[in-house]
Parts: structure tokens; C-alpha cells; sequence
């Protein structure tokens, strides 16, 4: 018997029946919702990439050149190294320390207003170093202000990239990265010149300028519908809920998180230290004036290859990520305790391109690492307390070196301190890795218990939805 139109109209009458009693929606609906939730993997994404391409360049390389200004401000005022390295420093722990505020401010609003926020604060930071009103009016301003504004930009940049992305996400990530060496590469001769012509101050006054092309990149990050439901839900949440949604507990109760946090603080005492130091370091070993600053482009040059190779290899899926990085973080802190040996041009040149390579590497896949510790639903909040961290790290390493300079009158104790710190760090990564790796069986086997559950709930209901029909 062939069922007439009128039963299939009961019918869908029954469909809409059930959904109006358990409160669900139609399948095609939900499937249209999730397409349109979900992450693009394409389309708006690569001008996203793009944007955050030109964030990174304006934030992370002007805070990589700042050893371009280091002499020149060590000069000014008349300090020792370990004295004018705190401005340097300050930068870079308020970077990190402004990242759980960036998370925050991200969730409640959008990454694409923080990103403005942001310009304006690094441009200011600029702007207002440049008036030379004293050592801790720099520490404030291009210290303080500068920090807080390249956290503020950097981080909702980097949040923005991963929820457009999952297939292409380290490849994304690389190209949106790259942008910091592509600008190091141009500002170290930039900077430079800059100094030369219109002193340190003019040229503090130009970059703060450059900087508030920020408000424009940010002005280009559309969040997506997920972004801003999370963002509603936040709102509406009472303010301990909201907190909670930030900072989630159970994400510091995870071993291996714990464990990547002390990578993370091992690494950032010894990573920000080498870019500091290696123009003082050709200077010391008798290079001519414009020669140490070409070491940086060299650096920025190595380092952009590293990133894209290692996001094109990290996107083959070869090795795990984790087990990647444990590779790349030894061969830098490797390098960098051999980089001090060289006491001639092309040696350092050839110790520095194979740093910057390691080191792009390392850049390229320690964020997109945290998604395989904690999925892509924490990455937002663990980002912000990975930073918070790491901003320990980040604030003893340059002082500490610049203590053992002045101590032993030697720059080559800095590249000592930072591959030893590096190494260290690399023992955390290996048991990150165990950890996870022991915790998938288990993991798996959950899973298939909770499928098998749900599967028999769907069919207890479907025989219950017969019935009552």
C-alpha cells in the first residue's frame, strides 16, 4: 500500500510534535546552525590571517628590535646593562601579566576591540617614551604601556586565528606569525636609520605612529557567531559564573598543563634573551656599527623560513606536535651555547640563521600545541594563564643575564644562561607528551562508553516517541 500525502503530513506533524515536546530542532536546522558555527577553515579566515600577519609584525618585531635602542639608552643615562635591560623587561612581563586581561576583555566584548584598545596603548607607549623625561618614565611608558598594549593585540590575534582554523590551523598560524620576521627584517636597519637621523627619541616618536595602524588590522577581525554567543553568555552569566569562564579550575588540575606551564616559564627566561643581546655581543667582538644590525635581519630572515617550514611540516601530521617542539627546543638551547665560540662575521652569521631557524620552529607550533592539551574550548582561557606564567620567565631572564655581564664583562655568559634555560625546558615537554599519550586509551574507552550510552538513550526514546504515538 502506497502512503497517500495526507500521511506524510501527519507525519511531518508528528516530526514537529516530538521536536516542540523534547525541545530539539529539526535535523537539517541543526546542521545548518553547526555549518554555520563552525570554524570556515577558508574563506574570511585568510583575511583574518592577513590582519593578524600585520599584528604581529607591528607588535612582537618592534619588541624584538629593541635591542637596536639598547646602547643608545644604556648611553643616554649613563647605566650598566643590567639597569637598562629592566625596560626591556618590563615590556615583556607586562606582555605576559596583560594576557588574562586580553582573554577576559576578548570573551566580554571581541577580539576585534581589544585589538584596537591595544594599538592605541602601544602607540601611546611610544608616543610618550619619546618625550625622554627619564629612565622610569621609560620603564612606564615604552615598558608599562608598550607591554600592555602588545599583549592586548597580540593575543586576540592569535585567538582569532585558531577558532577560523582547524584542518589548515598550523599553516594559519605560520603565516600569521611569519609577519613578525618579515617586519624584524625590515625594522633593524629601519630602526637603525631612524636613530642615526632623528636620535633615539625621534625614532621611539615614528614607531609609536607606525603602531597605530593596529586600530586598523583589528577594525578588520570579524568575529565569529561563536565568539560573540560566548561573548553573550558571559554577559549574562552572574559575575563568579563569568570568572569561572575565563579561568577554568579544572584546566590547573591537569598535570600536563601544569607541566606545559613550566615549560613555558623555562623557555621565556631564555628565549628573550638572545635578540637583546646579539647586537652588543657582534659590538663586542669588534664588527663595525652597521654590521651587528644586520644580524637582526639575518635572524628575521631564518626565522621566517622556520616558521613556514616547520607549519607546512606540522600540517603533515609526520610527528605529533608535541613531539616535534621537544626536538626544535633542544637544537636552540644546543646552538645558542655554541653561538658564543664564533668571533668573526660569518660565523655568528652562520650561528644566528641557524638559531632563527630553530626558533621559528619553536614559534610555530608551541600555541598550537596547547589545542592537543586542553581542545580548542580551553585554548582561549589557558592561553591567557599560560602567559600570566610565563611572564615569570620572561622577567628574570634579560635582568639576570645582564647581571652576569656586567659581572664577568662578557657577553658571551648571556648565550650561556639562555641555552641552558632552553634545554631545561625541553625535559617538560617530553613529559607533557607521556601524559597525554597514556591518558588516550583510557580516554578512548570512555568515549565508546558514552557513545554506546547515548545510542541506547536515542533508541529508549524513539521506542517511548512510538508508543505514546
Amino acid at each position: 500500500m502506497v502512503p497517500n500525502q495526507r500521511q506524510f503530513e501527519s507525519s511531518d506533524s508528528f516530526s514537529a510534535a516530538v521536536d516542540c515536546r523534547t525541545g530539539a530542532r529539526p535535523a537539517e536546522e541543526l546542521k545548518m546552525t553547526s555549518r554555520r558555527a563552525g570554524p570556515p577553515d577558508g574563506g574570511y579566515g585568510w583575511v583574518v590571517v592577513t590582519s593578524a600577519f600585520f599584528i604581529m609584525g607591528l607588535t612582537a618585531a618592534v619588541l624584538k628590535n629593541f635591542g637596536v635602542f639598547f646602547l643608545d639608552i644604556q648611553r643616554h643615562f649613563g647605566v650598566l646593562s643590567s639597569t637598562a635591560s629592566w625596560v626591556t623587561s618590563t615590556t615583556i612581563a607586562m606582555f605576559h601579566l596583560g594576557a588574562p586581561a586580553a582573554s577576559v576583555l576578548t570573551l566580554k566584548f571581541s577580539q576585534r576591540v581589544v585589538i584596537i584598545v591595544g594599538g592605541l596603548l602601544t602607540a601611546s607607549g611610544m608616543l610618550l617614551a619619546s618625550l625622554d623625561l627619564g629612565l622610569p618614565w621609560l620603564y612606564l611608558t615604552m615598558g608599562a604601556l608598550q607591554g600592555t598594549g602588545i599583549s592586548f593585540s597580540w593575543i586576540p590575534a592569535n585567538s582569532i586565528v585558531s577558532h577560523y582554523f582547524i584542518r589548515w590551523r598550523p599553516i594559519a598560524y605560520a603565516i600569521a606569525s611569519s609577519g613578525e620576521c618579515v617586519f624584524a627584517f625590515i625594522f633593524s636597519p629601519f630602526f637603525h636609520w631612524l636613530i642615526e637621523m632623528y636620535s633615539w627619541q625621534g625614532a621611539l616618536l615614528i614607531v609609536g605612529g607606525l603602531q597605530l595602524n593596529l586600530c586598523v588590522c583589528g577594525a578588520l577581525m570579524r568575529p565569529l557567531e561563536t565568539t560573540r554567543g560566548s561573548s553573550q553568555e558571559t554577559k549574562d552569566a552572574p559575575e563568579g559564573n563569568a570568572a569561572a569562564s575565563i579561568f577554568q579550575g579544572s584546566l590547573l588540575r591537569k598535570p600536563e598543563f601544569i607541566l606545559y606551564i613550566l615549560f613555558a616559564i623555562f623557555a621565556a627566561a631564555g628565549f628573550f634573551i638572545p635578540p637583546l643581546f646579539l647586537v652588543p655581543f657582534a659590538n663586542s667582538v669588534g664588527m663595525d656599527k652597521y654590521w651587528p644590525a644586520s644580524l637582526l635581519s639575518v635572524l628575521a630572515l631564518a626565522d621566517l623560513a622556520g616558521r613556514l617550514v616547520c607549519g607546512w611540516v606540522a600540517n603533515m601530521r609526520l610527528l605529533r606536535n608535541l613531539q616535534l617542539l621537544t626536538m626544535v627546543v633542544t637544537l636552540v638551547g644546543v646552538v645558542l651555547l655554541l653561538l658564543p665560540i664564533s668571533h668573526n662575521y660569518w660565523a655568528i652569521v652562520f650561528f644566528t640563521s641557524l638559531y632563527g631557524f630553530l626558533f621559528g620552529c619553536m614559534v610555530a607550533i608551541h600555541i598550537t600545541a596547547i589545542v592537543d592539551i586542553v581542545t580548542l574550548e580551553g585554548f582561549d582561557s589557558s592561553l591567557g594563564m599560560l602567559m600570566l606564567f610565563r611572564s615569570v620567565g620572561g622577567f628574570i631572564g634579560p635582568p639576570a643575564a645582564g647581571w652576569l655581564v656586567d659581572e664577568t664583562s662578557d657577553y658571551s655568559v648571556a648565550f650561556y644562561l639562555s641555552g641552558l634555560c632552553l634545554i631545561s625546558s625541553s625535559v617538560f615537554v617530553v613529559l607533557v607528551d607521556r601524559l597525554l599519550q597514556r591518558r588516550k586509551p583510557a580516554e578512548a574507552e570512555v568515549h565508546q562508553a558514552d557513545s554506546s550510552l547515548e545510542s541506547w538513550d536515542a533508541k529508549k526514546r524513539s521506542s517511548e516517541s512510538f508508543i505514546e504515538f
